[in-house]
């Protein structure tokens, strides 16, 4: 994940009250919605940014159907969702096809701010890398869950997750937050049959035939932003 960035705050009042609003496809099947990732990467191995956000609308979909466990997460990723989507419906929206065409015009336009010295600073580089964050935690607790036996903690598999990636990025108050919600979390195979996609075994087999593509959109993702040295933006 690169060197350790400052701390995020929590999402504000004004973000959690868009997050309550924001239309999110109705499905909780999680194959499906780890199948929308498949689409991100083109020939040129470049990110297309439409179903980037229809594979993290999905997402979160999934995250909420385990009700507010996970709304530190989920509710960030909506206000972060919204502001690529409101790039895409811009005037500016060719620049923002891919997330390669997106570094590429937010620093060539001097869009980025590497240094927080502006009030409020908006780049969908800053945005998406929120969500390249979260991207990471969800790929270690799906690969966790992947490969623990039938009788392991979800909870203790989520909370390895989290502290292994998003727990570096979040303030004190979060991360307690966080971990104590991880607690009311089902056991391995309810949450495995929460995916939808029949018994524990058959979720299982699905992870291991849908994450790589999850694992390969991380990736470019971070070899990009570590070219342009992007990974610590504040």
């Amino acid at each position: 994940m690169g060197k350790r960035a400052s701390k995020e705050a929590p999402p504000s009042p004004q973000g959690s009250g868009r997050g309550q609003s924001f239309a999110m496809e109705d499905t909780t099947d999680l194959k499906k919605v780890l199948d929308t990732f498949k689409r991100c990467l083109n020939d040129k191995q470049e990110i297309l940014m439409d179903p980037y956000i229809a594979g993290w609308k999905g997402l979160v979909g999934f995250l909420n159907t385990m009700g507010t466990i996970f709304a530190f997460v989920s509710k960030d990723a909506v206000a972060k969702i919204q502001i690529m989507e409101n790039f895409r419906n811009s005037d500016q929206k060719a620049q923002y096809v891919s997330l390669q065409s997106m570094v590429d015009h937010e620093l060539g336009q001097g869009l980025v701010d590497f240094h927080a010295q502006r009030d409020n600073p908006i780049s969908g580089c800053r945005t998406i890398l929120r969500l390249h964050r979260a991207l990471r935690w969800l790929q270690l607790f799906l690969e966790a869950l992947r490969t623990s036996g039938a009788d392991s903690k979800t909870s203790a598999l989520c909370t390895e997750s989290y502290n292994a990636s998003l727990a570096h990025y979040h303030p004190w108050i979060i991360r307690k937050a966080a971990t104590v919600a991880f607690y009311a979390l089902p056991s391995r195979n309810d949450f495995l049959e929460n995916m939808k996609v029949g018994t524990p075994e058959e979720a299982v087999e699905m992870l291991g035939e849908a994450l790589p593509c999850l694992y390969q959109v991380y990736d470019v993702t971070e070899s990009l932003y570590a070219k342009h040295q992007l990974l610590d933006l504040p």
